[in-house]
């Protein structure tokens, strides 16, 4: 097999030393609340400095005991669907 393919899968891809859609994630949420906290309140902008590195901090220790976090996202999203049940049964059954 060629090693690239090996080392692709072996070696998901990393941000900062962290998994690369969980780091994505936890910046696209705090960025935005904290340039607003700052635009609406004059909040000091070093509080939200110090809970971006917590932050990423908590995902780089998850990334380290699950390297494909980022997979298992998406795919979650693409196989997470609510199915309609046929017959009435309790839970969701995948009938056609």
């Amino acid at each position: 097999m060629r090693e690239g393919i090996l080392k692709a899968v072996a070696n998901p891809p990393k941000i900062l030393w962290g998994p690369f859609l969980p780091t994505m994630i936890n910046f696209a949420v705090q960025f935005p609340i904290m340039f607003m906290a700052i635009g609406v309140f004059g909040v000091n902008p070093i509080i939200f400095f110090a809970t971006i590195i917590l932050g990423h901090a908590a995902v780089v220790i998850y990334g380290v005991k699950e390297p494909h976090i980022s997979a298992m996202i998406q795919a979650f999203g693409q196989t997470h669907m609510v199915t309609k049940n046929l017959y009435k049964v309790k839970g969701n059954k995948f009938e056609p």
